[in-house]
């Protein structure tokens, strides 16, 4: 992922929860000057965004393109397009069923599918708890497919201050998956 050329990443926002991750996420990206973010936002994932922060999608600071989960023209949807990854934030249990079975029902599957079949990354931030045997075998599919399933699951060693503190401490793991180094990040034992 390391390159000398700015990083184009797509941010995909589903109806589960966790909006606190992906605005750490975004936070961390608008810092980056090697950074560009796209965005696509699921219908569902527009009520859990307004419903967890009273935003709507074009709020959201670090998104400079947001296209409609309907627009099957939009460039994610195409394998020619330039995106290097994307992140599905927070990805919901049918999202991730959708991508694990190849479908394109929204364009979120589509470009899921499509960075899949280019052998690019697709980090998807799977939030449900408890999983049910499906939701595993889900995982595994996806997995096996060449996603990177990274739950929310933040790192309590570095003792975080406050939830922004512990989704932050999240989204420098997802940096740590696209191979993105953010000065000054705390590791274990530094």
């Amino acid at each position: 992922m390391k390159k000398e050329e700015p990083i184009k990443i797509l941010v995909a926002v589903t109806g589960a929860s966790g909006i606190l991750y992906l605005r750490a996420f975004l936070a961390l990206c608008d810092t980056l000057n090697q950074v560009t973010v796209h965005g696509i936002c699921s219908d569902s994932g527009r009520r859990v965004l307004l419903m967890e922060d009273g935003l709507e999608a074009v709020d959201l600071s670090g998104v400079s393109r947001w296209f409609a989960s309907d627009d099957f023209a939009a460039p994610p949807a195409s394998g020619s397009s330039d995106y290097d990854a994307m992140v599905v934030l927070p990805c919901s249990m049918g999202t991730l069923a959708a991508i694990a079975g190849g479908l394109s029902i929204n364009l979120i599957h589509r470009s899921a599918d499509v960075l899949l079949k280019e052998k690019k990354k697709l980090i998807l931030c799977v939030r449900e708890t408890p999983f049910n045997r499906t939701h595993l075998e889900n995982m595994l599919k996806a997995h096996d497919a060449g996603a990177i399933i990274c739950p929310p699951m933040p790192s309590f060693y570095l003792k975080p201050a406050d939830l922004h503190e512990a989704a932050t401490f999240f989204a420098w793991r997802i940096m740590d998956q696209l191979g993105i180094d953010i000065p000054g990040r705390k590791r274990w034992g530094s």
